[in-house]
C-alpha cells in the first residue's frame, strides 16, 4: 500500500520563517501540495477553490523564477515588486493568502465541530472569509457548489487514503498550525504595509 498523500507532501509547518520572512520556494512547494490534494475529492467546490489557488500561485511562482535574487522570501518579493512600481504579483499573493485562509478556516471547522458535515464547515468558512469579496452571481454559484462536497466520512477516508485516521488528524493539526502561522504573518504584512487586503 502506498503512503497516504497527506503524509508525502511538504507541510506548511516545515516552511522556514526567518527575520527576513517566509521562505518563497518552500512556501510554493507546500502550496503545490495543498492544491494537488484537492484532486483527491473531485468536487465542484474544490475545483473552484483549486483553480483560483493555481492561478494566483502561478503569479507568485513566475515572479520568483524571474527574480530569485530579489524574492528569497515572500516579504522581499512584495517589497522588490513595489520598488519596481508594479503590483501584479502582490495582488496574486494577496488573493492566494485569502484562499489559504478560507481553506484553513474550513478545515479548522471540521476539527472543532467533529460531527458537522463538510459542506457546513466550508459554507461557514466561505461566509467568514470570501463571501464579502464576491457579487451575488458568484455567491450563488459557490453556494450550489458547496452542496456537492463529499460527506464527512468520504472526505476523511479519501484524505487518509487507507492510512491511520488518528495519525491523519494529528498530522492535519500540525499542518494547519503551520499554515496558520504563515497566513497570519502574511496577512499582517500585506495589510499593515498597505500592499493588499486579505
Amino acid at each position: 500500500m502506498s503512503t497516504p498523500y497527506f503524509e508525502t507532501v511538504k507541510s506548511f509547518a516545515d516552511v522556514p520563517i526567518t527575520d527576513d520572512g517566509v521562505d518563497t520556494p518552500a512556501f510554493i512547494e507546500a502550496s503545490d501540495g495543498l492544491i494537488t490534494m484537492f484532486d483527491l475529492f473531485g468536487s465542484a467546490v474544490f475545483g473552484f477553490v483549486q483553480n483560483d489557488l493555481k492561478t494566483n500561485l502561478g503569479g507568485v511562482r513566475d515572479k520568483y523564477h524571474n527574480a530569485r535574487d530579489r524574492s528569497p522570501t515572500l516579504e522581499k518579493l512584495v517589497t522588490s515588486e513595489a520598488a519596481e512600481g508594479h503590483k501584479y504579483t502582490t495582488q496574486c499573493l494577496t488573493r492566494f493568502i485569502r484562499g489559504l485562509l478560507f481553506t484553513l478556516t474550513a478545515l479548522r471547522h471540521t476539527q472543532s465541530s467533529p460531527s458537522a458535515e463538510i459542506h457546513t464547515c466550508f459554507k461557514k468558512a466561505y461566509d467568514e472569509v470570501l463571501r464579502h469579496q464576491h457579487g451575488w452571481a458568484v455567491r450563488s454559484v459557490v453556494s450550489l457548489a458547496i452542496l456537492s462536497v463529499p460527506t464527512r466520512h468520504t472526505f476523511f477516508t479519501q484524505l487518509a487514503q487507507g492510512g491511520d485516521p488518528s495519525l491523519l488528524q494529528s498530522e492535519l493539526t500540525k499542518w494547519l498550525d503551520g499554515l496558520d502561522v504563515v497566513v497570519k504573518r502574511m496577512k499582517a504584512f500585506l495589510e499593515e504595509g498597505g500592499h493588499g487586503k486579505v
